[in-house]
């Protein structure tokens, strides 16, 4: 995926994995044979020049790094046409699987395709059907070990229905979903799958007016209506808060992710929910919300571990989601914390927690569900359905491993 400046429109990453197919517009219609054609350069008028070399003439003629390079184009339908000696429109059915060509002509055909190595060009299909078998997938970050199953099963979805799939990483950058989003919808695909970092999605408006399905993943919309997948963080949430007020703590901390994200602000009321329920009070200095980098979490923990915020120190925490879960776990592995065991109950399920000592307990979502559900959701809009805008909950699981059943040491 490459990374432009903010001022050029972001360019989104075609998966590799996907059906081999021309997703952008093109700007005019292709020849009959299909194929949008290539212009031959023309030889430079002679200058008359008897000291010049038809060497130098040439290499000044051809631009830096081309040196040597030589195309004849891209082989069209013509092309095939001739080798195999029928015409175009026989060519046509035999490349769009159509009936009526003999065995034998066909035969002919496709040999004649395998020698010259023709590819059907589908930018003139694309203007015919105002379809081009593409999606875009915009998530959070596509090296975080949550989205790479969720993406994977929303390209297995796109692949079973003939579709290429196109995605990029907003970053939780308002402007960069944008302009990821609008980039995808420049390249004509037929649907997105977003998951969220903006709250105000108006912007997308005009293209699902103008026929693009849109499912929002793991977050709800802003400001429009719309189709969603959705984990249920908010029961998840207080199943494992009540997880740890069930094996004696009444001290927890909650570090969760950026306070204006919806998963976050529902994991926080799930936890607030399970502690009311318990009778038990909060104190002010066990909640943090803020960016998931180490420092933060690492200074919230040891103000929440040391009590240096103004309460009691924390017994087990909570944490809002798997990258804060991974600095949670180095920082009560430190040696200065052992020899007072602090429960954790973390909110995603991540790789090897289960082989880390102790293991960690969690609240698991299933990732490729999710991307699934959301891939499924949008291929029912593309083959027609046009009911109100629905709204999909997947629940959560407690995986309980042994961290969060440690007990309150005092």
């Amino acid at each position: 995926m490459l990374h432009l400046p903010r001022s050029q429109p972001a360019s989104p990453h075609v998966s590799d994995k996907a059906p081999d197919k021309d997703t952008s517009a093109v700007a005019h219609a292709s020849d009959a044979s299909g194929s949008t054609g290539s212009a031959q350069p023309q030889a430079a008028p002679a200058t008359g020049s008897p000291t010049g070399s038809a060497e130098a003439a040439g290499a000044a003629a051809t631009p830096p790094g081309r040196a040597g390079r030589r195309h004849a184009g891209r082989p069209t339908m013509k092309d095939v046409a001739a080798r195999a000696g029928v015409g175009l429109k026989t060519v046509s059915r035999v490349v769009n699987g159509e009936a009526g060509v003999s065995s034998d002509t066909e035969r002919r055909v496709r040999e004649a395709i395998t020698s010259l190595g023709f590819r059907r060009n589908d930018s003139a299909r694309v203007l015919r059907k105002g379809t081009t078998a593409s999606i875009g997938l915009v998530v959070e970050d596509l090296a975080d070990p949550f989205y790479s199953p969720l993406s994977r099963a929303v390209e297995e979805v796109a692949r079973a229905h003939g579709a290429l799939l196109i995605n990029g990483s907003s970053a939780e950058d308002p402007e960069r979903e944008r302009e990821l989003a609008l980039a995808l919808c420049a390249r004509r695909v037929d649907g997105l799958v977003i998951v969220p970092a903006s709250d105000d999605h108006r912007y997308l408006a005009p293209e699902i007016a103008a026929g693009v399905a849109t499912v929002f993943l793991d977050r709800p919309p802003g400001r429009i209506e719309a189709d969603m997948v959705l984990s249920d963080s908010f029961e998840g949430a207080r199943a494992g808060v009540a997880h740890l007020i069930a094996h004696g703590h009444r001290r927890i901390g909650f570090i969760g992710d950026k306070p204006g994200i919806h998963t976050a602000k529902e994991r926080l009321r799930g936890y607030r929910t399970a502690m009311a329920e318990a009778g038990l009070p909060v104190a002010a200095p066990w909640v943090a919300l803020g960016p998931t980098d180490a420092e933060r979490v690492r200074a919230d923990a040891a103000r929440m571990l040391d009590g240096s915020g103004g309460a009691e120190p924390v017994t087990a925490f909570f944490s809002g989601n798997n990258r804060v879960t991974v600095t949670l776990v180095r920082v009560l592995a430190a040696p200065d914390r052992r020899e007072r065991p602090v429960a954790l109950v973390g909110f995603d399920d991540f790789e090897l927690a289960d082989l880390l000592s102790p293991p960690v307990t969690v609240i698991a979502q299933d990732p490729a569900d999710l991307g699934r559900s959301a891939a499924e959701l949008l291929f029912r809009r593309l083959d027609g359905a046009d009911d109100a805008p629905r709204t999909v909950s997947r629940p959560t699981t407690l995986i309980a491993r042994g961290s969060g059943e440690i007990p309150p040491a005092d």
